[in-house]
């Protein structure tokens, strides 16, 4: 069991070190990256209106309820879901619909430490100024001919090329890989308190100083097409509603799917996390003060840097190709053509890159505690040991998504959209419906300095698990048909290690079950 030298479980530094610990759990690259490309694409300001519904709705209910099956997990030494549903639920099959709250993080981190190493990488390369520079006169011909150089410059650092299965990518993004691996294990193998308390406490208030100063900077541009182009046209082209998106369900789901990444709802973190808390601790203000940091990173630096600055620079019209193109081409390509074409812009590309790496290594350590706490909880592993097993895992398998085209995109959805929304509604119907809604409202109620209103008994209780029904009904109806259409060697690979690792947690938790088994048949003799 993870503890002291005494065997106790280990907790939280400080109650402002817990909070800023679930805010780095929460806030990670979709803040800055994949919201304002949605936003922009389901309607601008009109998508707002679904987002923050969901945020009601879906978001907080949620995050107050896997604070609350945390820390009633952690009272019982527990820290993961497959103990903490099989303390809930009396049924054999508790503990292995629990085995998500596992299996989702890892899957997500195979791919998401090497994303999180480019965010390094590229902090380096804007100090150094090693970005292609184009000509500002070629901006006029079109945003597409203007970003190639700065897109084969990404291209070329991780591999891609289009008709090639296998990536190879340069040895320096191997190298950084490498390097983010080996901090982000570093930082986990000092605990929860000296390690990752450490590491948010530092890393959020950074995050926040340098998100201030880019959205100083950004609303700060002049246009090199149009000086009459300013951050207000930039804020325009984001926020000005569209309200026909309020009655397209591809928006609601849209908005649902965004509130869900970005507080990292369903994928068993936040549950670990809580469940170092004491049990006298007030989860209500916590939960909702992670949920409000979460969220302003996200609506007032997420939804203004990229965005804003795409468009001061190339137009409506430019940033609009841009969003199209996803969250990789508005973070790593255009804002790096940007940087090269503004006072001081290796400084400026330095902070906005660091400012995602802090968001993607806090999320990184987040997304890896869960099955450090299940080596630790339920299989009595050392730290030491659970690291390096880890540590050793993650060096082989990101080498999948690394170097295989189409498992990056194959383990996204199931783990990052189809799963996270499975196991969120497990976790209502099992805290709400079968241990119980009137023990569960008391369990997160317990300790608050706030009192949280009823009616969010009813809205935990009938509306969140409902709203979480459509979402995989639609996702499931809209997406899956797609996903099992496909065919390709990288697909089938992704397919392959998915199954394995969920036989290995099977296995893994059945270990687990018949070890304590025999430890309380051993007690009931002695």
């Amino acid at each position: 069991m993870s503890g002291d030298s005494n065997g106790r479980r280990e907790e939280w530094g400080s109650r402002w070190g817990l909070i800023l610990a679930m805010a780095g759990n929460a806030i990670g690259l979709g803040n800055f990256l994949r919201f304002p490309v949605q936003a922009a694409g389901n309607g601008g300001g009109a998508f707002m209106i679904p987002y923050f519904i969901s945020l009601v709705l879906l978001g907080v209910p949620l995050m107050w309820i896997e604070w609350g099956l945390g820390r009633y997990g952690g009272s019982l030494g527990h820290g993961t879901s497959p103990a903490i549903f099989d303390a809930l639920w009396k049924n054999r099959v508790a503990k292995y619909i629990g085995i998500l709250g596992v299996f989702l993080p890892l899957v997500v981190l195979v791919y998401y430490i090497y994303i999180c190493s480019w965010t390094l990488a590229f902090s380096v390369f804007s100090a150094i100024g090693s970005y292609p520079v184009v000509q500002d006169g070629s901006a006029a011909v079109s945003t597409a001919a203007y970003l190639a150089p700065y897109r084969a410059y990404l291209n070329d650092y991780i591999g891609a090329s289009s008709g090639n299965v296998i990536f190879t990518p340069l040895p320096i993004a191997y190298l950084f890989f490498v390097g983010t691996l080996v901090l982000g294990m570093a930082i986990l193998g000092k605990g929860v308190a000296k390690g990752i308390e450490v590491l948010n406490k530092i890393a959020i208030p950074a995050l926040f100083i340098m998100g201030f100063v880019l959205f100083i900077r950004v609303l700060s541009l002049k246009s090199p097409l149009d000086p009459n182009i300013t951050a207000v046209n930039g804020l325009a082209f984001l926020w000005e509603p569209d309200m026909s998106g309020l009655f397209n369900a591809k928006v609601w789901l849209a908005a649902a799917g965004q509130v869900f990444f970005t507080l990292s709802l369903g994928m068993g973190a936040i549950m670990t996390y809580a469940s170092y808390v004491k049990k006298k601790d007030d989860i209500a203000l916590a939960g909702l003060a992670t949920a409000s940091l979460n969220e302003f990173a996200e609506v007032v630096f997420g939804s203004t840097i990229a965005i804003v600055a795409a468009v001061i620079f190339f137009g409506s019209e430019g940033a609009s190709v841009i969003a199209r193109d996803g969250a990789f081409s508005l973070g790593f390509i255009s804002m790096p053509a940007i940087f090269t074409h503004i006072g001081y812009g290796g400084f400026f590309g330095f902070l906005w890159f660091l400012l995602l790496f802090f968001a993607g290594i806090t999320s990184v350590v987040a997304l890896a505690q869960p099955a450090i706490a299940f080596f630790e909880d339920e299989l009595g592993w050392t730290r030491r040991r659970s690291v390096v097993t880890l540590a050793v895992f993650f060096f082989v398998v990101a080498h999948l998504p690394m170097l295989v085209s189409g498992a990056l995109d194959e383990m996204d959805f199931w783990a990052a959209t189809l799963g996270l929304v499975i196991l969120a509604l497990f976790e209502v119907i099992i805290f709400f419906w079968i241990f119980g809604a009137d023990k569960a409202w008391e369990e997160i109620a317990h300790g608050g300095r706030i009192r949280i209103p009823r009616v969010f008994f009813y809205i935990m209780k009938y509306i969140t698990p409902l709203f979480l029904l459509v979402i995989l009904v639609a996702w499931s109806y809209d997406q899956l048909p797609g996903i099992l259409s496909k065919s390709d060697t990288g697909v089938w690979a992704a397919r392959a290690f998915l199954l394995a690792l969920l036989g290995a947690h099977v296995w893994a938790v059945r270990v687990a079950w018949r070890r304590r088994r025999m430890r309380q048949f051993a007690q009931v003799q002695s």
